[in-house]
């Protein structure tokens, strides 16, 4: 691949670089935008590698936050209150296969030799329109490849996250991974067991964000092994294929692809450490969605709408309602919805107060009622009047 004679930097990155080679402190462009620019691929959020220490970028500009200051990285606020991160020139003195302790005062050769795959070890000089490309990135991006940078079980060692990384590059560029960097990663999957629950949720969440097709993203998960670790629910079917055009036809929402594959989507989320309302999204979309009701029998959609509450959305963009004759729920739900029926407690014409007053004792009763008579509504609408309620407690 041949590099372009320059980037399109934006301005206000730009405006950083120029003040840290003013101050005497060499500074590239490395990262994500350096490879998917020369992908052709549309990404403006340029990071900054640079000689000058964590201090001295915090002393050249007024607004700064410390992000990863331990590991080298400030923001940069630019006018836009736009963060852009800069990192000091840094090498790994040790690791343990989580976290890193990094020397700096380093080369800008030692920094990109210490990044996890040639596609990410390009670096550009946005002043002088200068390529550094040490461990032929760009042949690898010409030929679709991910690789490691040097020797593949010694950087997965250093940091486990990589090898779900690489899945994930693989996944969203459609790239082949390198012999060498997948045998690796198989020989190494193991070590990703020591991963918190939190960087592994979010590589996952990334991947099923940025795939190409999500099935891909799944099938390297389950050929390396990392699925067996961290994704133990998700199964193979009997016959040992998926539904993968179902599974690439959903939106890519994480939690939803997720409760869609497990078969205890409640217990992945919570393992993953997911906000307890994702934990109940999940527990909710595992629940119903073997339960749909028959669409031409509209009180039988009216309570099921009643029951799954919020989550009918979700139950509706499964693949089991696109299936004949389920295929027609989505059209009965939104004339349902359109009616304004009623499908709740909180939208019947009575409360307590009117079935206390009626007679029927303060407690459970009043619960008990209140079902009793949202089930008839639920049955026909035209009943929810409070005559008709409260002549039928």
């Amino acid at each position: 691949m041949k590099f372009p004679d320059r980037l399109p930097i934006p301005e206000e990155v730009l405006k950083i670089a120029q003040r840290l080679e003013s101050a005497g402190y060499e500074t590239w462009c490395v990262g994500g935008a350096i490879r998917d620019n020369l992908l052709e691929l549309e990404n403006h959020d340029f990071d900054l590698t640079t000689a000058a220490p964590p201090a001295e970028v915090r002393k050249l500009f007024k607004r700064t936050v410390p992000v990863g200051i331990e590991h080298g990285t400030v923001a940069v606020l630019d006018r836009h209150n736009r963060p852009h991160e800069v990192t000091t020139f840094r090498r790994d003195i040790k690791t343990d296969g989580r976290h890193a302790v990094v020397e700096f005062g380093v080369s800008l050769m030692d920094d990109l030799a210490r990044r996890d795959f040639t596609i990410n070890a390009i670096a550009y000089h946005p002043g002088r329109h200068e390529w550094r490309d040490p461990f032929h990135g760009a042949d690898d991006l010409e030929h679709r490849l991910i690789r490691s940078v040097g020797d593949p079980n010694w950087r997965f060692q250093e940091d486990y996250l990589r090898i779900l990384r690489g899945l994930r590059f693989s996944a969203r560029f459609e790239f082949r991974i390198h012999a060498g960097t997948l045998e690796a990663a198989k020989a190494n999957v193991q070590g990703v067991a020591q991963l918190s629950a939190e960087r592994v949720r979010d590589e996952w969440f990334k991947g099923i964000a940025t795939a190409r097709h999500v099935s891909k993203l799944l099938q390297l998960w389950v050929d390396v092994g990392a699925a067996r670790i961290w994704l133990p629910e998700i199964r193979e079917k009997g016959d040992g294929t998926r539904e993968k055009g179902g599974l690439d036809k959903l939106p890519r929402d994480p939690v939803l692809i997720t409760a869609y594959l497990a078969t205890d989507p409640a217990s992945l989320l919570t393992r993953l450490k997911c906000s307890n309302k994702e934990i109940e999204r999940g527990r909710a979309i595992g629940a119903w969605r073997d339960k749909y009701p028959d669409p031409k029998h509209l009180p039988a959609v009216r309570r099921w709408l009643s029951q799954v509450g919020e989550y009918a959305d979700d139950l509706l963009t499964l693949p089991p309602a696109r299936s004949s004759p389920i295929s027609l729920l989505p059209k009965v739900v939104a004339s349902i919805r359109a009616a304004k029926d009623p499908l709740t407690l909180q939208a019947l014409a009575v409360d307590g107060n009117d079935l206390i007053a009626a007679g029927v004792r303060p407690g459970p009763d009043v619960g008990e009622a209140l079902e009793r008579l949202l089930g008839e509504v639920l049955e026909d609408p035209s009943r929810n009047t409070k005559q008709y309620l409260l002549a039928h407690v």
